[in-house]
């Protein structure tokens, strides 16, 4: 695999190709812009094939928006897939690859992984509270939420790899996992932005409990797994740094921006990121149900641990729906009614400012791996252009992207402020559709046999040693002493 993200020694003799980093910045950029665009009253984005919770699977698919109805679910995935098909393949030329090849494996990848959401969003599999239960008509359920396709498209693509490894290396051109979870990083950050807007009064009591928990709890995640994978498992910095990043901060994302701002070889993050996955679903189906048992009585201290144990956006989210969903239950039958939205908007909150730290914290690596770990031959110390060049470029565009939409958020017209959230609710979707692409992908890549022998077992007992061993518990207390005490404010 070509390691297009690894980011080249600055040379300011001769034009460098467009790297990745920033093709994922642009890419999600333009997504953001369109929907901005339709604040003016074109809805440029609403085409796009959104995917419900289903029994019956003729009305799982439609648009986004209302509006785009009558253009009906199937026509709206096939417009979907063609106008990401035209954009990306424009940026496989871009980036020097073979358009047409990319352009005829990414039409196979991309109906697969979307077959794989599409499954995963089957009412067994995805239906949660006993409203669904009523809505559908069943008896049980996996309770995996919708998030659950991103584990069917990840099994999907691991049985690609280990069974059809013929197939696996013809779909490569277009299995780019590392492209298509910055583009959607990117699309993140605006809606996280009106995800803290709309909760803004509730969000600012709560934000320097937030921030102090955060950074005291990643400032001991990050060391202690650190320490943990090089002393007690003989792991180099390539490969310790990305593992402490993944675990401790925010799972997929972190572990390939710590990887891009260290320059560690692709397959790094990629092993990470596989193990993230697989350890978040675990965590999805065994955490909430704790929060439910020992914490319904401080129900905001389960909801920051959510967000502070659970590694990825969706499966934190998703957890903290599961866990207010529970907590509220169980609180009710005692005779307490809280008040929907606070225990979510607590987790959502906690890992809105998690996803700002990587940024921060990459920034902070790719600064001591120029300096003090990885200097160049005759230059003691990095100049101020290699940090940038090791920086991490599609963070640049969550940033702008969270801030556009933050700002439009607290100063546009009341009519501006609340036609925003549905626009970037369909830019969200495109957000979706690459982490589908991206869960598959990495499971496309997990070719067993070569990652047990690269150090998939070693891999995956440091992060069971850390993640049960420590983190979770350190992410518990961290919570007692922040939120230990707050409460949601009471039903009615």
């Amino acid at each position: 695999m070509t390691d297009t993200t690894q980011i080249q020694t600055l040379d300011l003799g001769a034009p460098k190709p467009l790297t990745e980093d920033w093709l994922a910045a642009g890419i999600g950029l333009f997504v953001v812009a369109l929907a901005f665009l339709g604040l003016s009253g074109t809805d440029l984005l609403g085409w796009a094939a959104t995917t419900s919770v289903w029994m019956n699977p003729s009305g799982a698919l439609a648009p986004a928006a209302k509006s785009f109805a009558s253009l009906g679910g199937l026509p709206a995935l096939l417009l979907t897939y063609a106008a990401l098909l035209v954009v990306l393949s424009l940026g496989a030329v871009i980036t020097g690859a073979n358009a047409a090849r990319f352009a005829v494996t990414f039409t196979v990848l991309f109906f697969l992984a979307y077959a794989s959401w599409f499954i995963g969003n089957y009412a067994h599999f995805a239906a949660v509270t006993p409203a669904d239960f009523k809505k559908f008509d069943i008896s049980w359920s996996a309770r995996l939420t919708n998030e659950g396709g991103f584990i069917v498209a990840l099994l999907v693509g691991i049985v690609i790899a280990n069974f059809f490894p013929r197939f696996a290396a013809w779909l490569r051109p277009a299995v780019r996992p590392e492209l298509y979870i910055k583009i959607a990083i990117v699309i993140l950050g605006a809606f996280i932005a009106v995800t803290a807007a709309s909760k803004l009064n509730f969000a600012s009591s709560l934000l320097l409990r937030g921030v102090a928990a955060i950074i005291e709890a990643y400032l001991i995640y990050w060391s202690v797994v650190y320490f943990v994978a090089r002393k007690w498992f003989g792991f180099s910095r390539e490969w310790a740094a990305p593992l402490a990043s993944g675990i401790s901060i925010c799972g997929v994302a972190a572990a390939i921006a710590t990887g891009g701002a260290i320059r560690a070889r692709p397959q790094v993050p990629i092993l990470v990121s596989s193990l993230v996955v697989i350890f978040a679903v675990v965590e999805v189906l065994i955490l909430p149900f704790l929060a439910e048992q020992f914490l319904w009585r401080d129900p905001l201290v389960a909801a920051a641990w959510i967000g502070l144990a659970v590694k990825t956006d969706g499966a934190a989210v998703a957890a903290g729906g599961i866990t207010e969903a529970l907590v509220n239950a169980k609180a009710a039958i005692e005779g307490v009614r809280y008040e929907p939205g606070w225990i979510l908007a607590t987790t959502t909150t906690v890992k809105i400012f998690i996803d700002v730290f990587i940024g921060v914290w990459t920034f902070i690596l790719a600064y001591i791996w120029t300096n003090h770990i990885n200097v160049q031959a005759g230059q003691p110390k990095a100049t101020v252009g290699e940090i940038w060049q090791r920086f991490p470029k599609f963070i640049i565009g969550f940033v702008l992207t969270f801030a556009a939409a933050l700002i439009t958020a607290l100063t546009a017209s009341p009519a501006t402020a609340k036609a925003l959230s549905p626009a970037i609710g369909e830019a969200n979707v495109f957000r979706v559709i690459f982490f589908i692409l991206t869960f598959f992908s990495i499971g496309v890549l997990s070719d067993f046999r070569k990652l047990w022998e690269d150090g998939l077992g070693k891999l995956a007992a440091v992060y069971l040693l850390c993640l049960f061993g420590f983190v979770i518990w350190v992410g518990l207390f961290i919570s007692w002493i922040f939120f230990g005490g707050v409460h949601p404010p009471l039903a009615g």
